[in-house]
């Protein structure tokens, strides 16, 4: 018999901090070491026993390791990571140069920045480059003050009417990006477009694992006290002020708690209704969540590779129109393929991996009986590996390992709600920022609103909150009192 004894993953744990942050994605990650550096007590807790939210990876048989989600982000996260973590991690994300479109209306192959972009829109798509250029101009003023009435599809119609072709190349990789449709506000949509076309898509070279690994430690150098495989329970509240977590079911006392898990789930699971007024948990509750995803992870055997004229990134579609309900559609036809060259992971053997990507909904996987949903992922598989074959001929006898993650995966591993990719739509913003107004020393970091514009977006939502609990901390007292009064 095994008469071991459970690990303690609070072991040697201080009594308390002064701040303590829920989850570990990239704006609790950055939250955590900016208060850090800054020379507060800070105890980091993730529920799962890898550090990054969906900014992570998996390992497989054979050395496979795959990365979760998209590898592109923009030029903003250098600057970002230099700043906010250290020099290494920042010289670290280099370009990806070719980003392919391939659909029924066209395709072409782009580094996709401004100066690119509007010679496609004058030659291929022959728009008059004025219109260009204000088009281009008008979404980089776009702040989170402006109007959020006129949406993205208005928006281009006031600059490209009827051309269905121009939405498809401007929005597809926006799409991927942070979730915007084109019902949504045109500033959720023009923020993130306008930081992709100041110099392009760049990637982390040395893949998700080194990145986390690299964070990791300069969490460590920053004294910042990070703990996996430690669910936070409960967010006590006296007096409207935050004064401890319940974490593995012990009470560790906290002047500030900073959460990273998903709005909602904060609000309602981790705190609890009773602590807000009646108008902010209306609000609360209209809050919608975002898309969720599938995607096929696709290794390929030793001694096959795959062209890089392939492409870093691809999206490709069956579709003759760019529709919300057809990128959410079970009945696939639009499909982001990320190509994953020995360069990208200029390590051991040269490995070539593929990961296809899909938005989805939650619901067309959720409550399927265990048989139909396995039915339901490898059809997801096998329809991936005949789709994909357009671009890499035979590759179903070239693959060494494959697998599919459907929402339900991702809300197994990140506890996200719905295993939403991108936390929730645009009006989750101002219920996040106002949670300091409803219960003192209570904040949110993550994936919300406008701010949603994936990795960048989430670190930079973790440096604004790191600023706020920095300012909330100064007049306190030392950490040994945290939690009194």
């Amino acid at each position: 018999m095994d008469f071991s004894v459970p690990r303690d993953f609070l072991e040697n744990a201080q009594d308390a901090y002064d701040v303590v942050v829920i989850g570990s994605g990239l704006a609790g990650l950055t939250a955590a070491n900016i208060l850090g550096r800054a020379g507060h007590s800070v105890l980091l807790l993730e529920q799962h026993y890898k550090l990054g939210g969906l900014a992570t990876w998996f390992k497989r048989p054979g050395g496979h390791i795959f990365d979760i989600s998209l590898h592109g982000f923009p030029h903003g996260m250098i600057k970002s990571c230099r700043r906010y973590w250290n020099q290494t991690i920042a010289d670290s994300i280099v370009p990806l140069e070719r980003i392919r479109f391939d659909n029924p209306i066209f395709s072409l192959t782009t580094s996709y920045h401004r100066e690119d972009f509007t010679r496609l829109l004058a030659e291929r798509f022959a728009v008059p480059r004025p219109t260009i250029e204000n088009f281009f101009d008008t979404a980089r003023r776009m702040n989170f003050y402006d109007d959020q009435q006129l949406t993205t599809g208005e928006l281009f119609e006031r600059f490209f009417p009827g051309r269905q072709d121009i939405i498809r190349l401007l929005m597809e990789p926006i799409v991927y990006a942070n979730g915007s449709t084109l019902e949504d506000p045109a500033l959720s949509y023009g923020i993130v477009f306008s930081n992709f076309m100041s110099k392009g898509v760049f990637t982390f070279q040395g893949g998700t694992d080194q990145l986390i690994q690299m964070m990791h430690a300069e969490l460590v150098r920053n004294r910042v006290d990070v703990r996996i495989r430690c669910d936070v329970e409960q967010v006590a509240v006296e007096r409207d002020r935050v004064t401890a977590v319940t974490v593995n079911g012990r009470t560790i006392r906290t002047r500030c708690v900073i959460s990273n898990a998903n709005l909602q789930s904060t609000i309602f699971r981790l705190v609890g209704a009773q602590y807000f007024d009646r108008q902010f948990l209306e609000e609360a509750r209209q809050v919608r969540i975002n898309n969720s995803s599938t995607q096929v992870f696709m290794a390929l055997k030793p001694g096959e590779h795959i062209e890089e004229s392939t492409g870093d990134l691809l999206f490709s579609s069956t579709a003759s129109e760019f529709a919300t309900e057809l990128l959410l559609s079970r009945e696939i036809t639009s499909r982001t393929y990320s190509f994953y060259y020995p360069r990208t992971r200029p390590a051991g053997r040269d490995r070539y991996l593929v990961v296809s990507s899909t938005n989805a909904k939650y619901e067309d996987w959720a409550g399927l009986p265990p048989a139909e949903y396995e039915r339901s992922k490898q059809d997801l598989i096998e329809t991936t590996l005949n789709a994909a074959e357009k671009y890499l001929p035979d590759l179903r006898h070239r693959v060494d390992h494959i697998e599919a993650a459907t929402p339900l995966t991702f809300e197994h591993y990140t506890r996200h709600v719905a295993g939403s990719s991108f936390g929730t739509k645009f009006e989750g913003l101002a219920v996040s920022r106002g949670l300091p107004q409803q219960i003192k020393g209570l904040y949110h970091a993550g994936s919300v609103g406008i701010i949603m514009s994936g990795w960048l977006g989430a670190i930079n939502y973790g440096v604004i909150v790191a600023n706020d609990v920095d300012a909330c901390l100064m007049p306190m007292t030392s950490p040994s009192s945290a939690g009194a009064g």
